[in-house]
């Protein structure tokens, strides 16, 4: 049985090249090949055929009349296969290709250089920006609203891709101007058994709120908790009323100064990491190259190491 896998589209382009010049030279050269490689080729379909489709001398070169069959036979269904190539090449040149990124806050700042590289090097490619909310933070990602984006750290979601991590920031205490805590230098995180935080409204998993704000202190007290709030405006707007403190990341600091608000450094806190996160199902080769780009930056290295001591 002949395995008709072993015959590549490039032996069937130069067995109809060849039927059409008759000359193996004129043929190597119209297809950019030595006339070894031509010769080469034919004998491989000879010998799968099992019959010779070329009577050649060295004067002449004609089709034997299997050739002449087999002609026929494939000119129809190869030229019906490059057109089809074709049309594919150039669907694929006019239409845009789109990536969407889903980011928290001032997130498309701080991911400015993974951003500016991955643009340079995929000049063709569309790149869109949705905020995303804690109040439901897999949403738009499960919705294909987005095709990645950024997400504190821990994610325990069995359909979910975590990729590298790109921002690694202290976490720091909101408080208001005028509350007790706000003369202080810093705080613990056995603090906030004596305050009062937003309750997240939403869809957010427990364990996720958790990772930002503990429902018990480290000693084990309860951490109350107060307003509902939804986006990180009305976190503010409650912090800055003296109804709540809220723990944040210190890109806050950076980006959200307002008045009647103040930051403090949270001494026991970790530092709070935000990575790339994707549907593992429907990753495509852009969602890709853009995490292999921030994996290539590796930002969060460089900002853990701007935020060490003596850095």
């Amino acid at each position: 049985m002949i395995d008709n896998r072993a015959v590549e589209l490039r032996d069937i382009e130069i067995f109809l090249t060849l039927a059409e010049e008759l000359h193996f030279g004129r043929t190597a050269d119209r297809l950019r090949l030595t006339t070894a490689r031509v010769s080469q080729s034919v004998r491989k379909q000879e010998r799968l055929i099992g019959a010779p489709l070329f009577d050649r001398t060295t004067r002449v070169v004609r089709l034997t009349p299997l050739g002449e069959q087999l002609r026929t036979d494939l000119k129809a269904a190869y030229d019906q296969v490059r057109t089809a190539i074709d049309a594919a090449r150039r669907t694929a040149r006019d239409t845009p290709a789109t990536l969407t990124l889903g980011v928290f806050g001032p997130h498309a700042y701080e991911l400015a250089p993974v951003i500016d590289r991955f643009r340079s090097r995929n000049p063709h490619c569309e790149l869109l920006f949705r905020e995303v909310h804690f109040s439901d933070p897999f949403g738009a990602l499960r919705a294909g609203q987005v095709d990645l984006q950024t997400c504190w750290l821990p994610v325990r979601e069995p359909d979910l891709t975590v990729g590298p991590t790109v921002i690694t920031d202290p976490l720091l205490l909101m408080v208001s101007t005028g509350h007790p805590l706000a003369a202080r230098e810093s705080v613990l995180l056995e603090d906030l058994g004596d305050c009062v935080v937003p309750r997240m409204e939403g869809s957010a998993p427990a364990y996720w709120e958790a990772a930002v704000l503990p429902s018990r202190t480290p000693g084990g007290r309860p951490v109350p908790r107060g307003p509902g709030v939804a986006t990180f405006q009305e976190i503010q707007a409650v912090v800055a009323a003296d109804q709540a403190v809220c723990v944040v990341f210190a890109e806050a600091s950076r980006y959200y100064q307002r008045p009647g608000i103040t930051y403090l450094p949270i001494r026991d806190a970790p530092l709070g990491r935000w990575a790339l996160v994707w549907r593992t199902a429907t990753a495509t080769p852009l969602v890709q190259r853009f995490a292999d780009t921030a994996h290539e930056l590796d930002l969060a290295a460089a900002r853990s190491s701007s935020t060490a001591p003596g850095g």
